[in-house]
């Protein structure tokens, strides 16, 4: 009797993790189709006027970039001590930031026309290089993310130790590559 709810008790936390799985990679695939749209198909986007400067949402993209960054290293910090209540509430700050920045990425990039680096001499090829493995590390760590915070969150320890060695020094990257990227484009909004 006991083995045998044990056994069912297995194969609903199966069913379960596949249910997060799935949402996960779907939710992952519509964020970068949607991202690749907004920079690849011109007929997509505002043409209207609108009532701000929306060059201010790339500051904001790197200030969001910037607190997820610290907030990951503190999530890193508490965990190394053992602060696990201390660390979850990092990691959801980071979660927040990210969040934010998501928001304010797409709507300069439905509201504003792509701007294009004027840079030239060394400096071109290394901001491409950065700009090029910061977007690539940004599409894998979105599911990357949420699955570690899906794992860490419902206790799976194991698997969550597993998926974070990987996800924690790309998320790290994304967020650090993001202010620079920011900082190397700036003078050409």
């Amino acid at each position: 009797m006991q083995k045998s709810m044990e056994s069912q008790n297995s194969k609903d936390k199966a069913k379960s993790n596949r249910r997060y799985v799935v949402s996960i990679l779907a939710f992952s695939v519509v964020a970068d189709v949607l991202i690749l749209l907004l920079f690849f198909a011109p007929f997509i986007g505002y043409k209207g006027h609108i009532g701000f400067d929306v060059y201010l949402l790339p500051r904001f993209n790197a200030i969001f970039n910037s607190f997820t960054f610290i907030f990951l290293i503190a999530a890193l910090v508490a965990i190394k001590n053992k602060k696990i209540n201390v660390h979850r509430g990092f990691i959801l700050a980071a979660f927040t930031s990210t969040l934010l920045f998501l928001v304010s990425y797409l709507s300069f990039h439905y509201l504003a026309p792509p701007p294009h680096y004027g840079a030239s001499g060394i400096i071109r090829p290394i901001y491409f290089f950065i700009l090029i493995t910061h977007s690539a590390l940004a599409a894998f760590v979105v599911p990357l993310a949420l699955l570690s915070l899906v794992w860490g969150w419902t206790m799976q320890i194991g698997k969550h130790k597993r998926i974070v060695r990987w996800t924690m020094p790309i998320w790290l990257y994304v967020s650090l590559t993001g202010v620079i990227v920011y900082v190397m484009m700036a003078p050409y909004y």
